[in-house]
């Protein structure tokens, strides 16, 4: 039996790919924050109470141009609302439902690359394996944040929109290995890939925030999927 020490040294294993795609990322947020106006002080802890990167970058765009509080909360809250989406998921398939104080740390560290390494590690997620994760993933967001807002205008502006680029490829990291082993995940994957580009192209569709496009494209793309080719019960294959 795997103790909750050997889950949360594997989720610190994990998440450590995961830390380093963080930095990079934050630190163009840290960077663009001080030079929006915001203090180092202010740009860390917006990292450390937010954890996330689209919800932070809009919200920076809306300080910067001196949008209303109501303006930043509806963006954030339609932007981060698919992690509401992600944290139903794990919460169904958390071992020890007993304590309901485990669900509530596992949503806080919630994000896109944490539930794509947490969803598929095992049938059943142990949360220490989640709170490894988080131990490693959370400082390298803060950090990276620090060490941009610190630097300032240092790095050239090319170098900084490259840094970008990296979270996108540690995320087709994450999903393309179980395609592998699933195909059906290829059918899945280009299905989300073609309706994003129909949002963003087509009239009317292109309106929409990025948040709801998300959230529609996650639900219609699984809905279709689970119809299409459902996971098979483990019981029923039992008997």
């Amino acid at each position: 039996m795997i103790t909750n020490k050997q889950e949360y040294l594997e989720g610190i294993r994990d998440g450590i790919p995961i830390a380093l795609g963080y930095f990079a990322v934050s630190f163009t947020f840290g960077m663009m924050a001080v030079t929006g106006g915001l203090g180092i002080f202010q740009a860390v802890f917006t990292s450390v109470t937010n954890v996330t990167s689209a919800g932070q970058f809009a919200a920076l765009a809306i300080i910067i141009s001196d949008g209303s509080f109501l303006e930043m909360i509806l963006t954030t809250l339609i932007i981060n609302l698919r992690y509401s989406l992600m944290s139903f998921a794990v919460s169904q398939k958390i071992e020890d439902k007993g304590h309901i104080w485990h669900r509530f740390l596992v949503a806080f560290g919630m994000t896109d690359e944490i539930f794509g390494i947490s969803i598929n590690h095992h049938s059943k997620i142990n949360p220490f394996y989640n709170y490894g994760a988080m131990s490693v993933a959370i400082p390298g967001w803060c950090l990276g944040t620090l060490a941009g807002a610190i630097s300032g205008n240092v790095l050239p502006a090319m170098l900084i929109s490259a840094l970008s680029v990296a979270i996108y490829g540690m995320f087709l990291a994450i999903i393309i290995p179980p395609a592998e082993k699933n195909p059906i995940l290829y059918w899945v994957i280009g299905g989300a890939m073609l309706g994003s580009a129909a949002f963003a192209y087509l009239p009317y569709l292109k309106n929409l925030t990025s948040g709801f496009v998300i959230i529609i494209i996650t639900v219609v793309v699984s809905a279709v999927a689970a119809v299409v080719r459902p996971i098979p019960d483990p019981k029923e294959e039992e008997m």
